[in-house]
């Protein structure tokens, strides 16, 4: 059969069969088909490999040699035959978790783009330190990543419907599409497939990922880095939109700027009073001192449960001085709100607020704020380069039993 392309919200995908589009038209409207089919078939009897390169960069360049064509491997209903309540599971799971508190849902944004952009989306932001080697968590740009405990009981419940054979790198990815939905973002098509890392490297982290504190320049260089262009790198951005900052990540900007002693003359004046209000300057020194006595791996429940996750980022998001990126409040579009910000020097972060600072990338700023629906249709497309970033499928990796952990 030829393949055929279908429309969602305006935008174009290929799919190559009917059971494909069955996947799509289904996925659509997923809450009231309950024999819709989620996921698709392989072999999980290879062998794990292990990736044995020592260095950041011979691990990167081992990376980009075994993935040059995975993405083709991952399918659509991969887990059809093995698991085919797979996404479902994960789907219930979210919800159940967002009604009891909404804050899963940007905990689990952030905590995908962490994995698929260090080293690609292989679950390697999950693991535990062991044997003298810190792993991902240990980084400093991901001492206040939250949401591993989520995933820790999406997992269990999947391994109790199908152990061994769901991967916890698509849990993250498949669990960040949900928050998606439920912060009132778009829906998009994932594939599946992915297998978990058996590495994690703190170095990897800390030299990959953008910083809240990067100016223009170095956006486009990390991005362009991971093959999305200017574009791309102002949509993925709008990720910002939901959640929770730490006074931390911006401390500077109202009290130091580059060293200046004073405030960052970006910032919209009546903005930067409400922003001082909130933030005083021994915010970012008490933050510091909770953050060491606190590693990431201490922060985490062995047997984590609803009520426990419930409690956990209850705590740990608000104890710190932070402000709500959706700080007007709630009831804008996804993404509307924060580009609109931008325009208006409003910007929480630095690296946010760089974004008008470029023609290319505030002419994408202009167009979001006044385009939902474009916003929305490129978020979707964005997201799903993201989350077929340098991933791994069989013989390569394995599929972990505890996400924290290899076997």
């Amino acid at each position: 059969m030829q393949n055929q392309d279908v429309d969602i919200n305006d935008q174009k995908f290929e799919f190559s069969s009917r059971t494909d589009q069955k996947y799509k038209y289904c996925s659509l409207s997923y809450d009231d088909d309950d024999d819709c089919p989620y996921s698709f078939f392989d072999d999980h009897s290879f062998p794990p490999l292990p990736m044995f390169a020592t260095t950041s960069v011979e691990r990167r360049k081992l990376k980009q040699q075994q993935t040059a064509s995975v993405v083709g491997s991952l399918r659509y209903d991969y887990y059809q035959q093995t698991c085919p309540q797979a996404e479902r599971i994960i789907r219930s799971s979210v919800r159940d978790l967002f009604r009891k508190q909404p804050r899963i849902a940007p905990a689990l944004m952030r905590l995908a783009f962490h994995d698929c952009f260090v080293e690609g989306c292989d679950a390697s932001v999950l693991l535990d330190s062991a044997d003298g080697i810190h792993s991902e968590k240990e980084s400093p740009p991901n001492e206040s990543l939250k949401g591993y405990d989520v995933i820790d009981i999406i997992k269990s419940e999947l391994e109790e419907a199908c152990p061994g054979v769901v991967s916890c790198a698509d849990a993250v990815v498949l669990a960040a599409r949900e928050s998606i939905v439920l912060a009132g973002g778009p829906f998009y098509p994932l594939k599946t497939g992915r297998r978990d890392s058996m590495t994690s490297f703190a170095e990897d982290a800390t030299f990959e990922l953008p910083s809240p504190q990067d100016d223009l320049a170095k956006i486009i260089e990390s991005f362009s880095a991971k093959g999305f262009d200017e574009r791309e790198a102002v949509t993925l951005l709008g990720a910002h939109s939901t959640g929770v900052v730490h006074c931390k990540f911006f401390i500077n900007r109202l009290y130091n700027f580059s060293g200046t002693k004073t405030s960052d003359p970006s910032i919209n004046s009546e903005f930067l009073s409400f922003l001082k209000s909130k933030c005083n300057n021994s915010s970012a020194s008490l933050m510091s001192s909770a953050s060491k006595s606190r590693p990431p791996s201490q922060l985490i429940s062995a047997s984590p449960s609803p009520s426990s996750v419930v409690v956990q980022l209850s705590s740990t998001l608000v104890e710190e001085p932070a402000i709500k990126m959706d700080y007007e409040g709630p009831g804008e579009s996804f993404g509307t709100l924060y580009y609109r910000s931008l325009l208006q020097g409003r910007g929480i972060l630095f690296v946010d607020q760089q974004l008008t600072a470029g023609e290319e990338t505030k002419t994408w700023v202009q167009a979001y704020a006044s385009d939902v629906s474009l916003f929305h249709k490129d978020f979707g497309s964005a997201m799903m380069k993201l989350s077929n970033l340098g991933v791994l499928t069989a013989p390569m990796g394995q599929i972990r039993r505890d996400c924290r952990k290899v076997y």
